[in-house]
């Protein structure tokens, strides 16, 4: 009887462990990443609900991209997409520019390039283009890098975007000044050259096709500007939050990827490799030298990175959330349809808030 009443009193506290545990809700496992397939239209999808979201702001959101010339919109959480909108007559198969969002592609592209021995970016472009491949003395133009122009601080005179011989010329020694300017787009040229090969032949067997994109660049006299529809940026903006891979494959490597994304230069500390950064004390927006003492956007998360357009093209990616969000359209604000100060990125993101927190 003794030994009975031992061996209830053991059992006691087992049996109200598991009485206990029944009722405590379990943590959920983490989400594995998802790559939607590169041969067919397939493309996972998870709820707003089963992410706890706030259903009832949805409508908010979408009214207000909407009102601000949106034609699509897509949020995806560990790859697989969470919201997928079109406005105005687009659809999933429509194309539409990326502006400067564009610039990114041809950061990553440069990278692969980079990897594959073909150029090395702290290598003068002159190795690469030839001397004289601007209008500088060649004692200027000799100090102007690949990392340069990948970090807008060739010192090239920015008065100009129309990207020919005469209009590059000095204004400051490279590495000393920060500007955003056309001429980034030599970088297209430094990787044709090196590769033997038209950059967009090399992009797309070595990235597009890779993550199955879609799309064509534009290659005009002033700017090359990438064209796509939206689930091919959201592709992009997918293998930018795992670091340059694609499912198992390593498309990009992850050092490159993550100097991209970092401050590349003491100037403008929310620019890195053609990306735009969030979080920084402070930053810089084409067409001038002013110096704003906030984050980009205040209201989105500090880790968020983004490639960013005229016109509001944009991809956020924000590696805390497990989060891409994709926008493109019209400009938000007709009369001012380049670079909008954060102004409709803040309060984009403040309609984002209100859904997913």
């Amino acid at each position: 009887m003794k030994n009975l009443k031992l061996l209830l009193l053991l059992l006691i506290p087992i049996i109200a462990c598991k009485k206990v545990s029944k009722d405590v809700p379990q943590p959920n496992s983490v989400e594995s990443m998802y790559f939607p397939s590169n041969t067919d239209n397939t493309w996972e999808t998870t709820t707003i609900s089963s992410l706890g979201w706030n259903a009832g702001a949805v409508q908010a959101l979408k009214d207000y991209l909407i009102q601000k010339n949106s034609k699509s919109f897509m949020i995806l959480v560990n790859g697989r997409i969470v919201m997928e909108e079109y406005f105005n007559g687009h659809s999933s198969t429509a194309t539409w520019q990326w502006n400067s969002a564009g610039k990114t592609l041809v950061s990553s592209t440069t990278g692969i390039a980079q990897q594959e021995g073909l150029l090395n970016i702290n290598s003068k472009v002159s190795q690469y283009l030839g001397e004289g491949w601007t209008s500088e003395p060649i004692e200027k133009e000799n100090l102007i890098t690949s990392r340069h122009l990948l970090t807008m601080t060739s010192g090239i005179n920015d008065e100009n975007e129309f990207i020919i011989k005469s209009n590059l010329t000095y204004l400051a020694d490279a590495g000393t000044r920060w500007s955003y300017h056309n001429v980034f787009q030599k970088l297209m040229d430094v990787v044709a050259k090196a590769g033997n090969q038209s950059f967009e032949t090399y992009f797309n067997s070595k990235l597009k096709n890779k993550i199955g994109m879609d799309g064509f660049w534009n290659n005009g006299l002033i700017f090359k500007i990438y064209h796509s529809n939206t689930r091919s940026m959201a592709r992009f903006g997918l293998l930018a939050l795992n670091k340059g891979k694609w499912n198992n494959e390593t498309i990009l490597n992850e050092s490159f990827f993550l100097e991209s994304i970092n401050t590349s230069q003491s100037i403008n500390p929310s620019y890195g490799y053609l990306w735009w950064l969030n979080g920084k004390s402070n930053y810089m927006v084409p067409g001038g030298q002013k110096v704003y003492t906030s984050n980009l956007v205040p209201n989105a998360p500090a880790d968020m990175y983004a490639a960013m357009g005229a016109e509001d093209q944009r991809i956020y990616v924000i590696p805390s959330k497990n989060m891409i969000i994709v926008r493109m359209g019209e400009a938000s604000d007709p009369a001012n349809p380049n670079f909008a100060l954060s102004g409709f990125d803040n309060e984009l993101w403040q309609k984002i808030n209100a859904v997913i927190n």
